[in-house]
């Protein structure tokens, strides 16, 4: 037994290792970026990386990533496992799928584990996953009514055996899909990140002298669980209930969840939960769970790493067959748009029982069409609307990420532009226009579009595009919150509804695949987040702030907040302490 000092740097020693086991995956995922192909991955951080033990327990994640890929994947290295033992494996092996309901919920996400070795014994496996530019089918769009008609689907199999890729798979990727360099490329990274986290663990369990990960394994999931139990019991146990209405495909949607909070864990049960969706916007279960425990742990435990252990206390249900546990063959290739909404579930029950309140509800689904051009799309169109010369354009297949305004948060303003929970980056203008046809006429904040409040919502930006040189280009639409804005929080006022049209003022739906004509762009009118708290208790400076900046409106000032401005715009003391009587005593 050790002695309590010699105790004391064992524990040192443990944590030593485990940020260097972090900053290890980190490397891992910055590989990835800087060795893929598609913008997803390059420019929007769209993946995940990560390390696990030999049973499939995930120890550490990189920071770059996004939960939806994270918590996913920490659930689909067991069945990676379960199809190839680990005693099965060898030295440059690789796996792969893209399987919806083993990984991260859509076709679009291939996930890759490969095993480590350390003087030829198996010590652990690393996974990756990117969200791939194409994957066939009819693309990342709700049309699609079953999954078969969404894209490739790849089975669990070897990507590569003894460091040899499996050629016969990349033939059938490369003829499935519209941008088969981009798609490759980003299969060759994941490859190759996977073998870059195994190097640096090598090296890192050399220099350490550890011969396996069990000790370091074990500190990490029982620290990081007890850690996460130790906030839970810090909240008042319970069963809190939340709902959220959103815009779905062609009918309103419901999510509707029960938390119960229990000094072993807290589970979110979502029962109440719409039923399953004819379009592509279902989510499997391993994908509600990951934004439930995200959500969750945002709040609850934010300081405890993400692993097995933080995530093994946090659990969720749904009944099978509604929108967020169907089974295959149903339609899933827009599923984020309703998984990026269950954060704002939980949130809603954790406000009952977080002192001081939670962030209130923002933008939260990515707005990100797949745009398309071509001669297929020329051939939707007919007599001038054609472009002379624009059937010459190569097919091609790009995404944009964009996003709206988070909630207000209890004490501070909402964050504009921002993606939360999917925690992407916004692919810049000048990225996507270098790879595509494609043009932004416009891209600026959305004035007034954050929810008034104590503390104000984020706002949302304004987006018009289309092809380049008057070319149409077609794109799969899915945008939310068009007819249900978020919502705020003690007082706070609704964030601005999204709106989608076209420049010209012809028709354009918010769903399904739409096409812009030639010449024409379409409008996008990104969401802005609910505020928090009566807006008559925002500093009337602040205020004079916020119409300075252009964020609001001098009518919103004087209507929502209750602030009168002179006309060089400093605060009208005395008329501004008439219309907030109750703020003047």
């Amino acid at each position: 037994m050790l002695s309590r000092p010699n105790a004391a740097l064992s524990q040192i020693h443990l944590q030593i290792m485990w940020s260097r086991l972090i900053a290890v995956v980190e490397e891992q995922a910055q590989t990835l970026v800087r060795t893929a192909f598609s913008t997803p991955v390059r420019e929007a951080g769209d993946l995940s990386a990560g390390v696990f033990d030999r049973d499939g327990n995930m120890l550490a994640q990189a920071v770059t990533g996004t939960p939806g890929h994270v918590n996913s994947m920490a659930a689909a290295v067991r069945h990676f496992l379960d199809a190839f033992p680990l005693n099965t494996m060898g030295e440059g092996d690789h796996y792969i799928t893209n399987d919806p309901w083993l990984t991260c919920g859509h076709l679009h996400d291939l996930t890759v584990v490969s095993p480590t070795f350390l003087r030829g014994e198996p010590v652990g496996l690393f996974a990756s996953t990117v969200h791939v530019v194409d994957i066939g089918g009819l693309g990342m769009g709700p049309d699609g009514r079953q999954v078969f008609e969404e894209g490739l689907s790849i089975p669990l199999m070897p990507l590569a055996r003894g460091g040899r890729m499996n050629e016969d798979l990349l033939r059938i990727l490369r003829a499935n899909v519209r941008e088969p360099l981009q798609v490759e490329g980003d299969v060759y990274a994941l490859a190759a990140c996977n073998d870059e986290g195994s190097r640096r663990l090598v090296e890192m369990m050399d220099e350490f002298g550890i011969a396996n990960l069990d000790r370091l394994g074990e500190h990490i999931i029982e620290t990081s669980r007890t850690a996460t139990l130790e906030a839970i019991r810090k909240l008042r146990p319970g069963t809190y209930r939340n709902a959220v209405t959103m815009d779905g495909y062609d009918r309103p949607l419901t999510l509707a969840g029960e938390m119960t909070v229990g000094p072993d864990g807290i589970h979110v049960d979502y029962t109440g939960t719409s039923p399953a969706s004819a379009f592509g916007i279902n989510v499997v279960m391993n994908y509600t769970l990951a934004y439930t425990a995200f959500g969750v742990k945002c709040l609850v435990a934010p300081e405890v790493p993400n692993n097995a252990g933080s995530l093994a206390p946090i659990t969720a249900s749904a009944p099978e067959g509604c929108l967020l546990n169907v089974k295959r063959p149903r339609a899933v290739a827009a599923r984020h748009t309703v998984g990026h909404m269950l954060p704002d579930v939980v949130f809603g029950c954790l406000h009952r029982v977080m002192a001081g309140g939670v962030p209130a509800e923002g933008a939260s689904s990515l707005w990100n069409p797949q745009i398309y051009g071509g001669a297929d799309v020329i051939d939707e169109l007919s007599g001038d609307e054609r472009s002379p010369g624009a059937q010459d354009v190569a097919p091609f297949s790009t995404v944009i990420f964009h996003c709206g305004g988070t909630g207000a948060r209890p004490g501070k303003d909402g964050l504009d532009v921002t993606a939360f929970p999917s925690g992407v980056r916004t692919i810049p203008v000048e990225a996507t226009e270098s790879v595509a046809p494609v043009m932004f006429r416009r891209r600026e904040f959305r004035e007034g579009s954050g929810g008034a409040g104590h503390f104000r919502g984020g706002l949302g930006q304004v987006i018009e595009l289309g092809g380049a040189d008057g070319m149409p280009v077609a794109m799969l639409c899915n945008f939310e919150r068009i007819n249900n804005p978020a919502r705020g929080r003690d007082g706070g006022g609704l964030g601005a509804p999204g709106r989608v049209s076209l420049v010209s003022g012809k028709p354009i739906r918010s769903k399904g695949r739409q096409t812009v004509p030639g010449g024409d762009f379409i409008r996008l009118e990104l969401p802005g987040g609910g505020g928090f708290g009566n807006p008559s208790d925002r500093d009337p400076d602040q205020v004079a702030s916020d119409v300075a900046d252009g964020i609001i409106t001098r009518e919103a000032a004087l209507v929502d907040y209750r602030v009168a401005l002179h006309e060089d715009g400093t605060v009208d003391r005395a008329a501004t302490a008439r219309l907030r009587p109750a703020a003047a005593e």
